[in-house]
């Protein structure tokens, strides 16, 4: 399964670790995704997405 918020779309994002030496590694940035049924407005049923915890806050405001 792809780390892909279906709602906002934010995807991994790369950058670098540093060390106190400023050596530089690769890393990647994860998106936090949770697994939650949400309601379709459309057809009225539930239906499960992977979407971001900021996404979440989002629907829970609206």
């Amino acid at each position: 399964m792809s780390r892909i918020c279906q709602i906002t779309g934010k995807k991994p994002s790369t950058g670098h670790n540093r060390s106190h030496a400023c050596n530089a590694t690769k890393r990647r940035f994860l998106p936090n995704l949770i697994t939650k049924k949400v309601l379709d407005p459309k057809t009225g049923k539930m239906k499960k997405m992977r979407i971001s915890t900021s996404a979440l806050r989002t629907l829970n405001k609206g």
